[in-house]
């Protein structure tokens, strides 16, 4: 009885031992190690089944003709110069719109350049004027607390704009004050030329010039 279970003991080694020879064979063949066809064709010969044995796959031949194809390769060059124009055209575009783009961006610098010094020198004559104006009104209070002769000749050394506007600020200041003004004294002491320069330049006269 011990001599039965040690052969059936074998004999199930045998069959694992040839379970793992065989799916390891399988595997080598899935990895592309050995070609288990090839091993195993005396065993397809056995049962006059025929098998091939080469390792050459029909289909993968048939693939890698068609990708050899000087055709397909010429179809395939020709697309690819396409897309190689397509890329260098759109690289063009990009260069021309950043040239337009700083273009844009100097006009605009150069045009706040521009409003920056517009801006300058309107504030330059905006401050002029305020202190023309503050010029012309301390004239009049100082015209005014003068001899007649002193104003006269302080008046003929002025332009004759600064005249015009600071005789019109001293009768101004002489209706505010409810004062007479003295500009019709100056000026019959004044050169009649002058006096008739001044008329001709005033665009709307004192009340005391006649």
């Amino acid at each position: 009885m011990a001599r039965g279970a040690n052969i059936g003991k074998t004999i199930a080694l045998f069959f694992l031992v040839l379970i793992l020879i065989l799916g390891g064979m399988l595997w080598f063949d899935y990895l592309g190690v050995i070609n288990a066809k090839k091993v195993f064709a005396p065993v397809y010969r056995l049962f006059g089944l025929q098998v091939q044995t080469s390792v050459t796959n029909s289909e993968s031949d048939a693939a890698l003709a068609a990708d050899l194809d000087e055709d397909r390769l010429a179809k395939r060059l020709e697309a690819l110069d396409v897309y190689a124009e397509e890329l260098n055209k759109r690289e063009q575009d990009i260069a021309a719109k950043e040239a337009e783009n700083t273009q844009i961006a100097q006009k605009l610098e150069e045009m706040r350049v521009a409003l920056e010094e517009r801006e300058k020198t309107f504030n330059n004559e905006v401050k002029k004027y305020d202190d023309r104006n503050v010029n012309i009104v301390q004239n009049a209070k100082n015209l005014n607390s003068m001899r007649p002769t002193d104003a006269v000749e302080i008046l003929n050394a002025m332009e004759d704009q600064d005249v015009i506007d600071t005789l019109r600020k001293v009768e101004e200041l002489a209706a505010a004050e409810g004062k007479t003004s003295q500009v019709s004294n100056w000026l019959s002491m004044m050169p009649p030329d002058r006096v008739a320069t001044l008329q001709r330049k005033m665009t709307s006269k004192p009340v005391s010039i006649q």
